[in-house]
């Protein structure tokens, strides 16, 4: 399918939202509007007297058929209507210049785009959560480390310190614990 095809299938979709979206606004407010006894209540004529499409779609249990110019009773066990009462191209439900195929596409694209957008905001939720916590980790394990180094050179440290103050003993550079002031006394 290309393109451009699937571009007028999705902008008739949203014109036939908005055509819905404004009649139920005008059926609300004609609702919300005191009836007065002597206005009769709308009677739906059946589906099968209708002879045009706009008159045929006033009614919503109706659907017209473009191929053969008929109005028929929309079969509510089915979702999409049997290709045996009339093709999907042909049909039409709601209003008159949009056909069950553009209006099966466009929603099937909304539905993957919000799928889709659903999927990602769950997936980078998701990786940033797991971000910040090997960050976490990350800083623990360095600190760790950092905390060993530090012992381990305090470690070093401390045996260089033995060691030098042994060859400091070793040639009288300290003086003794016992006798601090005995490498004098002896001179």
């Amino acid at each position: 399918m290309d393109k451009s095809r699937v571009i007028v299938s999705m902008f008739s979709f949203l014109l036939m939202c908005v055509a819905f979206s404004l009649s139920e606004a005008t059926t609300t407010t004609s609702k919300s509007t005191i009836i007065t006894p002597t206005t009769p209540p709308a009677v739906h004529k059946p589906c099968n007297t209708q002879t045009s499409c706009e008159t045929c779609l006033a009614n919503v249990s109706c659907l017209w058929c473009q191929t053969n110019s008929s109005c028929s009773d929309y079969p509510v066990s089915y979702v999409i209507p049997p290709a045996s009462l009339c093709k999907l191209s042909q049909a039409r439900w709601g209003v008159c210049w949009v056909n069950f195929e553009a209006l099966i596409i466009a929603m099937a694209v909304v539905c993957g785009i919000l799928l889709l957008a659903v999927t990602v905001c769950c997936c980078c939720c998701c990786c940033k959560r797991r971000r910040s916590s090997s960050f976490d980790r990350d800083d623990e394990q360095f600190a760790r480390r950092r905390e060993e180094i530090k012992q381990r050179s305090e470690e070093r440290k401390a045996e260089r310190k033995v060691k030098h103050d042994e060859i400091r003993k070793k040639y009288g550079l300290i003086p003794d614990s016992d006798h601090p002031y005995s490498k004098f006394e002896n001179e």
